[in-house]
């Protein structure tokens, strides 16, 4: 084992950068979309009258007619073929929080027993690949256990190549027999239709011209490299995607020398290399850079149409593993996969901006849109209040609980960041009096100043806060580096929606008792920043006075996701889901069910993985260095030297004794209450026995394995092979 972790080591050191197609083009333009089959594509593909119907079809999101599929399925085939495709595959987001496909061939023989290539309607439209082994949640019964995908048009099909060769994938949608959806992209499709029907009719109080919403998205993602030499000596790393034991570097991120540093020569290639197959797919990347922890880094591209970002996220998160790997490196995207420094995470950037080019939540140049953006503004303030607890559960995951609440990870209480000037803009708006019967616009505003232009250092400086707003956005930083953001974002579209319906619910009763509609709509705003105060939060998240104080003001603070989760079974969310109809009851129990069965497998792989490494690799490690030490003992002793000269090596053996008996005791003591935990049959009570009962083991044993890997480094001996044989640095 020691051998291992030396040739771990020598090849890491040893490598060289490696070789990949570089873009011999002197523009990124030039590749962007070369392997996507975009709209603009289709038109070189499509008659003129289907082309048009089908763009008519998007951007209204009518249902796609047989005919125009047909057109679309010969379209889309004759393009794959003319790029080198064998293969076509209907690619979904299933509830693992990954990405799914199953291949077929474009070849099929005739009934004259000649090759043909062929893809109809019925193959694009809609598939059966069963899928049954995927998780439901019980919503598929053994005797309807088929699962159908199907075609979702307002996300282009692409291709993607490997070595292996190359294969086109449309994105779809995975529902089951009975029709309940079992992936993350319908009920993202239905919050999105949702939120754009909503901020569409409170739109239209400011202009009538606005007829659609989008909500926007631009995802930052955050992760760590390691090369793949020293990843596969890592059992740990390999099965749970973290280590689960490790001695501290004396130097860390201390220095804060990593962050914004010069990019290492060999990552800067394999960023490169990732940009290129980025641009390719049309995922447009635009931003590299190390970020705060030791080989940490971030990408991050231009914001698109939120179906579409997500997208692109799943499929990026692919193509970084693949990339990867032709440059010996392995992409950690667990949440924590370090103990001791900065964790990752993928903050959400979220925005809506309708048909017309405004974004909504951008600040105006005249009180009108001025009024316009507070509406916006205040009432995503308004929806996250009232639905915290949903928020937090929307980001709740075995791998994210280790990263919550520190080095620089926002806390689990959620809470809103707003920066000064808008924080003390609040106040004003809501504390100015305005005259219950206004003649004149400029009445309306007397008191009230103009949204002051915004800087970011105004706006997005408080590392610690959830949900942060950041000039013309808000920023979801609480979301996990190896999340599916279909499931956050589903939730604040789905929230923000419910809470605008209310809120023109609430302004269309004031205009019928004959209130002016702008001293109606601001009567409602101020009303709302009074209601939602307690959200807004601008200090230090990570403090205990914070703790105290979000308590005293009815904050939620549910640390552990088994808790976390139950919000999704609460009557007020299964009210909401149901009335913008995103989710049946019976699909969020599902939705619970699942995802509290994956938070106690992924706590029930590590305890096994602890136990293995404890059993097979600490423990004989540490027999063997004993023995080395005694050895040692009896050498000096056989030469007639007192005791004084190797008390410190009896002493030695004495405390390394102690630390093994504790970590096995321990490990024995983990695998008896997983066994108990385990014969609990209801999944809530199961994660619940894992969190509550078995991960404690997990820092006991940690802290023991640490204790011997300090006990060698202090005592400096000839013989420090603890370490060498554990390969735990």
């Amino acid at each position: 084992m020691s051998n291992l972790r030396f040739k771990a080591v020598e090849a890491a050191g040893s490598r060289q950068i490696a070789s990949f197609e570089k873009v011999e083009t002197k523009k990124a333009t030039d590749i962007y979309g070369k392997n996507v089959f975009s709209v603009n594509k289709m038109k070189d593909y499509l008659p003129k009258n289907s082309y048009k119907e089908l763009v008519a079809s998007i951007e209204e999101g009518q249902i796609i007619s047989r005919d125009l599929a047909e057109h679309i399925s010969q379209a889309m085939k004759t393009w794959a073929l003319n790029h080198g495709v064998s293969h076509y595959t209907h690619w979904f987001q299933p509830l693992t929080g990954s990405t799914a496909e199953k291949h077929d061939a474009f070849f099929e023989p005739d009934e004259n027993g000649d090759a043909i290539e062929k893809f109809t309607a019925d193959a694009l439209v809609q598939q059966e690949p069963d899928a049954s082994s995927f998780p439901n949640g019980g919503i598929r019964n053994t005797f309807e256990a088929r699962g159908y995908t199907a075609w979702d048009p307002s996300s282009p099909a692409f291709i993607y190549e490997t070595g292996a060769g190359k294969t086109l994938c449309i994105p779809t949608v995975f529902v089951s027999y009975t029709g309940e959806s079992l992936d993350y992209k319908a009920p993202l499709l239905k919050a999105i239709n949702a939120v754009d029907k909503a901020a569409t009719d409170v739109a239209q109080y400011f202009d009538k011209s606005v007829t659609k919403v989008n909500a926007s998205l631009g995802i930052e993602q955050e992760y760590f490299l390691v090369d793949l030499s020293l990843y596969n000596a890592r059992p740990d790393l390999q099965l749970t995607g973290r280590t689960l034991f490790g001695h501290m570097s004396a130097k860390g991120q201390q220095l804060e020398d990593h962050y914004f540093g010069a990019i290492p020569e060999r990552v800067l290639a394999y960023m490169v290399d990732l940009e290129n197959e980025a641009l390719k797919l049309g995922i447009p990347l635009k931003t590299r850079h190390n970020e705060v922890a030791p080989s940490q880094f971030e990408c991050a591209p231009m914001y698109e149409e939120i179906n579409l970002a997500i997208d692109h996220n799943q499929l990026l998160m692919n193509v970084m593993e693949q990339v990867a790997l032709r440059h010996n490196f392995k992409v950690l995207l667990h949440e924590k996969p370090y103990s001791g420094v900065n964790g990752s995470g993928k903050h959400n950037n979220w925005s809506l901006i309708t048909n017309t080019g405004v974004n909504l939540l951008s600040p105006g140049k005249t009180p009108k849109n001025n009024l316009m953006f507070l509406t916006f503004f205040v009432n995503t303030i308004k929806a996250v209040y009232e639905y915290a607890d949903l928020m937090r559960a929307s980001i709740a995951s075995a791998s994210n609980d280790h990263r919550l609440g520190a080095n620089e990870a926002p806390p689990a209480i959620i809470s809103i960041f707003l920066g000064s000037q808008l924080d003390e803009l609040l106040e004003e708006v809501e504390s100015a009096r305005v005259a219950k019967k206004v003649k004149a616009e400029a009445n309306l505003w007397h008191g009230i100043p103009k949204v002051p232009e915004l800087k970011l250092d105004n706006t997005d400086r408080n590392r610690t806060s959830p949900f942060a707003f950041t000039g013309n956005k808000f920023e979801f930083r609480a979301v996990g580096s190896s999340a599916n953001s279909a499931l956050p974002m589903t939730v604040l579209n789905a929230i923000v929606a419910a809470q605008l319906i209310e809120f023109k619910t609430e302004v269309d009763k004031q205009i019928k008792k004959g209130i002016k509609k702008d001293l109606a709509i601001l009567n409602v705003v101020r009303k709302y920043i009074k209601d939602s105060k307690a959200i807004r939060f601008e200090g230090n998240g990570y403090s205990e006075e914070w703790e105290k104080e979000a308590e005293a003001r009815g904050l939620s603070n549910i640390k552990s996701t088994p808790k976390a989760l139950d919000v999704y079974v609460k009557e007020e969310s299964l009210a909401l889901f149901e009335s913008l109809g995103i989710y049946t009851k019976r699909e969020s129990e599902a939705r619970h069910e699942i995802l509290l069965e994956n938070f106690y497998k992924k706590l029930q792989i590590e305890a096994r993985v602890i136990e293995e490494m404890v059993n097979n690799q600490i423990a004989p490690a540490c027999f063997i260095y004993q023995n080395e030490l005694i050895e040692n003992v009896k050498g000096l002793k056989d030469l007639g030297l007192a005791q004084a000269a190797f008390s410190s090596q009896l002493n030695f053996v004495e405390r390394i004794s102690t630390h093994v008996n504790t970590i096995l005791e321990q490990a024995e003591a983990m695998r008896q209450e997983r066994k108990k935990a385990n014969q609990i049959e209801d999944v809530r009570e199961r994660s619940i026995a894992y969190d509550e009962s078995v991960k404690p083991y997990f820092d006991v044993i940690r802290y023991h394995v640490n204790k011997l890997e300090k006990i060698v480094d202090d005592k400096k001996w000839p013989l420090p092979k603890l370490r060498e044989i554990l390969f735990l640095s």
